[in-house]
């Protein structure tokens, strides 16, 4: 398997995610590693009373932050695996915030969430790498928009880019 599946084309996804895609860095796989070592690095710098930290009232705290990463990245990979082995079924949308609220990131300790997340992204590379060729312009449905596998992959690693950002920038001057 190449390091990289080549980035993805505007009819394999909705348009929404596009900014994600975009904000992946290629090659994917080696991108996906050089992110999880930034997060590692992001997470060990933050101080223990930052932890529960919200930049506005109404936001997530910076715990809540890494869990909705953690949560997104399995509901993508599980997308990812069901069509990249030819599953048609309807994947339905997920509340991000729903699932913030029900995922008690907030009562997790920040290492916890570390440990989780690396746990995550080594499934997720380990997955992405079993892939055959022919299996990242497989497609399937969820939250009522078509994806191809390459599609989900690229979201994976620009969504997870993204957030570090939002962390970095407004969370941990």
């Amino acid at each position: 398997m190449p390091d990289s599946p080549g980035r993805p084309g505007k009819d394999e996804c909705a348009d929404f995610y596009g900014p994600y895609i975009a904000a992946a860095e290629e090659p994917l796989l080696t991108g996906l590693e050089r992110d999880a070592e930034a997060w590692r690095a992001l997470l060990a710098s933050v101080p223990p009373d930052r932890e529960g930290y919200r930049y506005a009232d109404g936001k997530w705290s910076v715990r809540e932050v890494v869990g909705h990463v953690i949560d997104a990245e399995r509901m993508f990979a599980v997308r990812t695996m069901a069509f990249a082995r030819g599953d048609r079924s309807h994947f339905p949308s997920f509340d991000e915030n729903a699932y913030a609220e029900a995922s008690g990131a907030d009562r997790r300790t920040l290492a916890d969430l570390a440990e989780d997340f690396s746990a995550v992204r080594t499934a997720t590379l380990l997955l992405l790498r079993s892939f055959e060729d022919q299996a990242w312009d497989r497609r399937g449905v969820a939250s009522g928009y078509e994806f191809t596998v390459r599609s989900l992959a690229w979201i994976i690693a620009g969504h997870s880019r993204h957030h570090r950002g939002v962390l970095a920038e407004r969370y941990l001057p």
